[in-house]
Order: C-alpha cells, then sequence, then structure tokens
C-alpha cells in the first residue's frame, strides 16, 4: 500500500522558563570580540523580556564579570574607540543588568576607579566574585567567542 509518506519536522517548545540568576563571566583575549561576547547577554535578555514571558528586569538577576583585555573598554579615555560596546553595555545597565569589573586586572591596567564608566562596580577579585556568585545559586554562562571562518550561506 503506497500512501502519502508523513511530513515530520522539528517542533517549537515554549520552556516554563522562570525568573533567571544568572552570572556571565567574560574573559577575552582581545577586546574587538566585546561586541560578539555581548550578543551572549542579549540572547539571555531579549526572549525572556519579550512575549510570551514578558518578564520586567526587575525580575531578573543578572550579572556580567569583566576581567580580561575587555576591561580597556569600560574606562571613559577610551569611549571614543568602542562607542557601540559601551553604548550597548549601558541599555542593559539601564535595565538593571549589573557590570562588575575584577579589580586585579584593573590595577594590572592602571586604572582606578575614577577611569571606570559609573554603571561599573569593580570587585576585588573576579575569581572570588565567581565563587560568591555561584555559591547563591547563580548559573555560570562564558560567553565564546570564535573567529568566524564560514558565512551562513556557505554552510547552510
Amino acid at each position: 500500500m503506497a500512501g502519502t509518506p508523513a511530513i515530520a519536522q522539528a517542533k517549537f517548545i515554549q520552556t516554563p522558563y522562570q525568573n533567571p540568576k544568572a552570572l556571565v563571566d567574560i574573559y577575552l583575549d582581545d577586546p574587538s570580540k566585546l561586541g560578539s561576547a555581548l550578543y551572549w547577554l542579549r540572547s539571555l535578555v531579549n526572549p525572556l523580556t519579550e512575549a510570551p514571558y514578558s518578564m520586567f528586569p526587575e525580575d531578573m538577576s543578572i550579572i556580567v564579570l569583566l576581567h580580561g583585555t575587555e576591561i580597556v573598554t569600560l574606562a571613559r579615555k577610551n569611549e571614543a574607540q568602542y562607542t557601540e560596546v559601551v553604548q550597548r553595555m549601558r541599555y542593559y545597565a539601564d535595565m538593571g543588568v549589573k557590570f562588575k569589573v575584577c579589580g586585579l586586572a584593573m590595577q594590572d591596567y592602571q586604572y582606578t576607579a575614577k577611569d571606570m564608566h559609573d554603571f561599573v562596580e569593580i570587585t576585588p577579585s573576579a575569581i572570588t566574585e565567581l565563587m560568591h556568585w555561584q555559591n547563591r545559586g547563580y548559573a555560570l554562562i562564558t560567553p565564546q567567542v570564535n573567529e568566524k571562518k564560514f558565512s551562513i550561506d556557505n554552510i547552510r
């Protein structure tokens, strides 16, 4: 009996997300990669603030911890060079996302609090900060920024 084959396709699942507690750990070898790393933050925040979840920013507890070369983007003197990523970080900071910088890394770069943008909080150490928030139940998210070798059209 030759019947019509069933057409199989993927199903969309609406996961019942709850108010997130997330720690986004950013440690990059090149400050120019920060824009790509911030897409991980967008992928976390945007779906939760849009329908059907429609969470209010105050319902989310999200911390971004920076402790690699990307901290130069947060120095006010470098704002012209990093305008786009600073604007994106300020946008999320205005939504309640906390941006924290490792105090030890700041010393390495010879920055002080007055060098940083006003939305930045300085922590004693990134590693102890990671431990602190994970001990309080925050999910650890570590953006991975790879070099793009192929266009989507070439590999699709």
